[in-house]
């Protein structure tokens, strides 16, 4: 079984699912395999590698924010050890603990998620690596891609006849954007018609597709991150060309259109590499003769972006964009047209931010090829979708402690066919922001002190038109269950230890 997890990816930036971005061998992997359209993260990044990777919400296991989760909270390789697996990890890790400690094999762990080009901190197995040299050539992605890649021929040699479990975490496309300049050079003039226009172009194909219906949601020129740059900040610190909002495009300047095009075209690289690398690892499944036996899922942890910070090395006015003297975020314009066609992004619990994109592929598993599956879905899912198909029974306990029952439910009966069985109400929060989903409703709250909104999603994915206000009794009925999950949660996690700050 293989996981492969993107970072900041939006819902639409592969090709099979509405992007002009070259993602070919993922493609393959749709086009072979299932995708889903409603299948949800948790809108960051720790928050869904914790649902991910212990099948639990985050906050049942004190993982949002980020504290150390209760003894009971195993993690998917140490349960699926009793039934042979060998596991392997290369990437980000954004959990707390050790890698090896959690049931991994081996570990590639880029800890530095701000220089792409050359880490300050990487390790191997847990163990500090030197930084890399100016002649080794490093570029992230590539590398988390060798490193699995050198994982599975350790296993091919040594281990044969165990199963395996791949945990293939990228850092891309999440800023700073860092690309190779070849990667670039593909899409320097593809952005220039502007993102209302690219944005407009996703939704036809994504409407053509049959992926989601409605209508597209309006753009928020007003919205963004609290913790961004001020625009004066953004136009001293970086330059004329870079804006902090998602305005229609013909309001910008020729300058800042012809920055904002070339930082697109560098989002696009790092996802255009990450599919090249992703097909590299492919390769090396089939040369093991592991292929037809071998579960591929795909995702991303949250929506696309619209941070603009400067970390690391900061920014140098007037690099090139995608260079390692640059820092750059998408920001809410491009950000928008990642997430197309919803609202909001990484962070807020709306759809934008909660959204990904679902590609599943086992060809002596799955007979259907290319097919969609509507039914609900969300990371909690596929813990129990793994413990199944490796035959384990979730434990009751774990280090003499007892478990919740996991909240999510096994995906395999949606690989025969789909499904209008409602899902168990899907729970969010994260920071202050807060939604539920029962069935087709969907409550969602942007702050601390914000109302609750209110939608039906079978008519209304976009969340255009809030209900609220119309069907107060719907509305008090999930924020009673939410009000009932997010306390019954807090007291799971409570039993884990604060993180020191």
């Amino acid at each position: 079984m293989v996981f492969i997890l993107a970072d900041d990816l939006g819902y639409s930036d592969l090709g099979c699912y509405g992007s002009e971005i070259e993602t070919p061998n993922l493609d393959r992997l749709a086009a072979n395999g299932l995708r889903f359209s409603q299948f949800y993260n948790t809108a960051r990044c720790w928050p869904s590698r914790a649902a991910l990777m212990t099948g639990y919400y985050a906050q049942q296991v004190n993982r949002d924010p980020q504290g150390i989760r209760p003894k009971w909270a195993a993690l998917l390789p140490q349960l699926l050890q009793p039934a042979g697996y060998r596991s392997y990890h290369s990437g980000k890790w954004h959990i707390d603990g050790k890698i090896l400690d959690g049931g991994f094999s081996r570990s590639y762990h880029t800890t530095d998620h701000d220089r792409f080009f050359s880490p300050k901190h990487h390790q191997l197995d847990d163990k500090a690596l030197a930084p890399p040299g100016i002649d080794e050539k490093y570029y992230a992605t590539t590398a988390i891609a060798e490193r699995a890649i050198e994982w599975l021929t350790e296993h091919q040699t040594t281990e044969p006849q165990k199963p395996f479990f791949l945990y293939l975490a990228f850092i891309a496309p999440h800023f700073p954007l860092h690309a190779l300049p070849e990667d670039i050079a593909r899409y320097k003039d593809r952005y220039r018609q502007g993102w209302d226009v690219v944005r407009a172009e996703r939704w036809k194909r994504m409407q053509e597709m049959g992926l989601v219906s409605g209508e597209l949601s309006a753009p928020e020129p007003n919205v963004a991150p609290s913790w961004n740059l001020s625009e004066k900040e953004l136009q001293m610190r970086i330059g004329p060309g870079e804006s902090g909002h998602a305005v229609p495009w013909r309001d910008l300047t020729p300058e800042q259109q012809e920055f904002q095009s070339q930082k697109m075209a560098v989002h696009a690289a790092m996802v255009d590499r990450m599919d090249q690398e992703i097909g590299r690892v492919l390769e090396q499944i089939r040369s093991m003769k592991a292929w037809d036996n071998t579960l591929i899922f795909f995702a991303s942890d949250n929506g696309a972006s619209a941070e603009q910070i400067i970390r690391g090395d900061g920014h140098t006015p007037g690099a090139a964009p995608g260079s390692a003297q640059s820092y750059l975020g998408l920001g809410p314009g491009w950000s928008t047209v990642s997430n197309t066609p919803f609202r909001r992004h990484k962070s807020w619990n709306h759809e934008g931010g909660t959204s990904t994109p679902l590609i599943i592929q086992w060809p002596a598993g799955i007979v259907a090829k290319g097919e969609l599956r509507h039914a609900t879905g969300h990371f909690v899912d596929i813990a129990p979708t793994m413990l199944e198909l490796a035959g384990v029974t979730p434990p009751e306990s774990w280090n003499d402690q007892p478990r919740p029952t996991l909240p999510g439910r096994s995906l395999v009966p949606l690989f025969a066919s789909d499904s209008t069985t409602a899902h168990a109400p899907l729970f969010f929060k994260h920071t202050e922001n807060r939604g539920l989903r029962v069935g087709d409703w969907k409550i969602v709250a942007a702050g601390k002190n914000a109302p609750w909104e209110l939608y039906n999603l079978a008519t209304d994915r976009a969340e255009s038109h809030d209900l609220a206000s119309q069907q107060p009794d719907k509305l008090q009925e999930l924020v009673t269950i939410w009000q009932a999950r997010d306390a019954e949660y807090a007291r799971q996690g409570a039993t884990g230890t604060p993180l020191k700050r």
